[in-house]
């Protein structure tokens, strides 16, 4: 069976009436501290801020230099820096903006002809997926103070790392992706029947050679190629973290102040988003592992409790829990806590715990539990969705093959 004929597949699961979710036990919601401990350096947890105190606006002893770039990125993380609404106009006062390929004009000469250590900081999103991407991010941090690794791609490898678990790699997904799709396959057929045309790195035009970037066959996060400073995970971050880090850049700049310890990550608390949300945990017994959609779900119940596969047992807090305050899973965007080595492994033992097979749960057996199992949908794609490139699960390995 084809992967569009998996995808578009008729469930009839899905026709079936909504199911009644695990039965509601009510106790008294426990408050929930969201705060820091106190000596927790290495970390700092944000609570919502003003934006125009913390961003002081024109320097008197003039601006100073600010990169941002993407590189293997959907663009969500650009997107919200300019969550900080008018804000961005303070951000403007006080920095020049040398590159920023979503919004502004700075080429790669322009950096090209810069001082070492000329610019800042630098804030970079994306995996590195490419030579060009690998290229960039070299050059900025040989011409930056600081580096910033903005954003769940860029901390942990994100949705690209995912690609590293193609058995065929870069070439694999480049065949499927411009000669197998229905659309691809449809135009190669009709006008270069003899031989695909796929992307290549380099052709000869009556002007020139043109150029693309290579493709890698493994996607890296931007630590395994770069020294990074500091980091701000997030699918994408959350405004309240971009200012807090500006506010210390800024203070850095213009005040003296010292900047944070190196290593950083700015805007996580010390426990996980369990801790954050305010659902209640019953730590009900799951027979069922339902989607979203398949269950009306109780407003003020866990999620895991009601058979929802949710990775807040898993994640580090930060974000306020908002996903799951508006009835939607945890999918892990910000990564593991500081104490977990493997983030999918946490989220299956965190899974695993709910299966009735206490002692006082009667008898299961591994039928059943099998059973439970496989009503989780990809789950290599769902425990690691943002974290293979940090994963001790470095490539897909082909039965027989390497």
């Amino acid at each position: 069976m084809g992967f569009l004929d998996k995808l578009f597949k008729k469930d009839k699961k899905k026709d079936e009436p909504k199911k009644e979710a695990a039965p509601e036990k009510r106790k008294d919601l426990k408050d929930v501290n969201h705060e820091c401990p106190d000596g927790y350096v290495e970390k700092i947890g944000l609570e919502a801020a003003d934006l125009g105190e913390l961003l002081p606006g024109a320097p008197p002893g003039g601006k100073f230099k600010l990169a941002i770039y993407w590189a293997a990125a959907c663009g969500g993380c650009d997107v919200s820096l300019l969550d900080t609404n008018e804000r961005i106009l303070t951000i403007g006062d006080m920095a020049d903006i040398v590159m920023w390929p979503i919004a502004a004009d700075g080429k790669e000469k322009d950096i090209e002809a810069m001082a070492d250590g000329e610019i800042l900081v630098s804030i970079i999103s994306g995996a590195v997926r490419n030579s060009e991407n690998e290229h960039m991010v070299k050059l900025l941090r040989q011409k930056s103070k600081v580096v910033v690794s903005y954003g769940t791609c860029a901390c942990f490898g994100g949705s690209p790392a995912l690609a590293n678990l193609v058995p065929g790699e870069a070439a694999e997904i480049l065949d499927y992706v411009y000669t197998k799709t229905p659309s691809s396959a449809n135009f190669q057929a009709d006008y270069h029947k003899d031989a695909p045309v796929v992307p290549q790195t380099s052709y000869q035009a009556p002007e020139g050679e043109l150029t693309l970037p290579v493709v890698y066959d493994t996607v890296k996060t931007l630590d395994q190629v770069i020294d990074v400073d500091y980091y701000i995970p997030g699918c994408p971050p959350l405004q309240e973290s971009i200012s807090h880090l500006l506010k210390a850049v800024a203070d850095f700049a213009y005040k003296g102040v010292p900047l944070p310890p190196k290593g950083t990550e700015v805007g996580i608390t010390s426990k996980t988003l369990c801790e954050e949300c305010p659902r209640k945990k019953e730590n009900l017994r799951i027979e069922h592992i339902y989607e979203p959609y398949e269950v009306d779900i109780k407003p003020d119940v866990c999620l895991m409790d009601q058979g929802i596969l949710c990775l807040g047992p898993a994640t580090v807090g930060g974000c306020g829990a908002r996903c799951t305050r508006v009835g939607q899973p945890c999918r892990g965007c910000y990564g593991p806590t500081s104490d977990v080595q493997e983030h999918g492994a946490s989220v299956f033992t965190a899974i695993a715990s709910m299966f009735p097979i206490r002692e006082d749960d009667g008898v299961i057996g591994e039928d059943e539990i099998v059973k439970i199992m496989s009503e989780i949908k990809d789950p290599l794609g769902y425990f690691y969705a943002f974290t293979v490139g940090k994963s001790l699960i470095k490539k897909a390995v082909v039965e027989g093959g390497q």
